[in-house]
């Protein structure tokens, strides 16, 4: 079955083209073609080693393209013109060192400190906005060490809202954190999206939170298999049919005729 694609409307804040990545000279991903409108939840699954993380680290521009382009507002992930515009969340972005003491305000600011230094009243106020729309209030004086799990991960998302990125990129925002924490972080991403207005690439391994959360689905292995809306996610027996495995029945019914 060929991977099935959905085309989204509206303004285009990421356009990828025929990518190919390789690392360690193996090809990780390859003839990628995406494209990402405003306001958008996109969700990324797939299975372990299929090329998640390497396509986020591929839009922030920390890997070399093999082949293809990546346009984000226009530019080039390397162009100054996306500095503030872009929001990164890694995968250790709420693992501090334990012997660095920080506030969630402090750590907050920080989204504030693209290519000047100085830190004024306007800065001041998009921490506090920041902190705000994430429900960090009543701990923002905290040291970051002393918070759960999904009240770290809110902290390191509130750092890049005071950017006032557009365009937030979460790389598995929901591991080492409990039920409550993962429905409640969800809540706050899905807000961004319907009440401010933001767009969100998010990579993850939970399949159920995404089809909680996300507008739309891409499945990820190698290539996109499956790019569409939520409710279209294919069933596991579709899914096998898109990774190229043949079902279990199948392959007994082969063998019979072949006998």
């Amino acid at each position: 079955m060929q991977p099935i694609h959905l085309v989204a409307t509206g303004q285009k804040i990421l356009k990828i083209e025929d990518l190919s990545v390789c690392r360690s000279g193996k090809t990780v991903i390859k003839d990628i073609n995406l494209n990402i409108s405003r306001g958008e939840f996109v969700g990324v699954v797939g299975p372990n080693g299929s090329g998640k993380s390497t396509l986020l680290l591929a839009i922030v521009g920390a890997l070399k393209l093999n082949s293809g382009s990546i346009r984000i507002y226009g530019h080039p992930p390397s162009s100054s013109q996306l500095m503030g515009r872009i929001g990164w969340v890694s995968q250790a972005a709420s693992h501090l060192p334990k012997h660095v003491r920080i506030s969630v305000r402090e750590l907050v600011s920080l989204g504030t400190l693209s290519a000047k230094t100085a830190f004024c009243l306007t800065d001041q106020e998009r921490v506090s906005k920041a902190i705000q729309m994430v429900g960090l209030e009543d701990v923002q004086d905290v040291d970051v060490s002393r918070l759960s799990g999904g009240q770290r991960q809110r902290a390191v998302i509130a750092r890049a809202l005071a950017s006032e990125s557009e365009f937030i990129l979460l790389d598995e925002p929901l591991v080492g954190i409990d039920r409550d924490s993962r429905n409640s972080l969800l809540k706050l991403l899905d807000n961004l999206c319907h009440e401010e207005n933001k767009t969100i690439l998010m990579v993850s391994h939970d399949l159920s939170a995404i089809r909680q959360t996300a507008h739309r689905m891409i499945f990820l292995e190698e290539t996109i298999r499956f790019d569409g809306p939520t409710d279209h996610f294919p069933n596991l027996d579709v899914l096998a049919e898109l990774r190229g495995i043949n079902p279990a029945s199948s392959c007994i019914e082969a063998d019979s005729m072949e006998e």
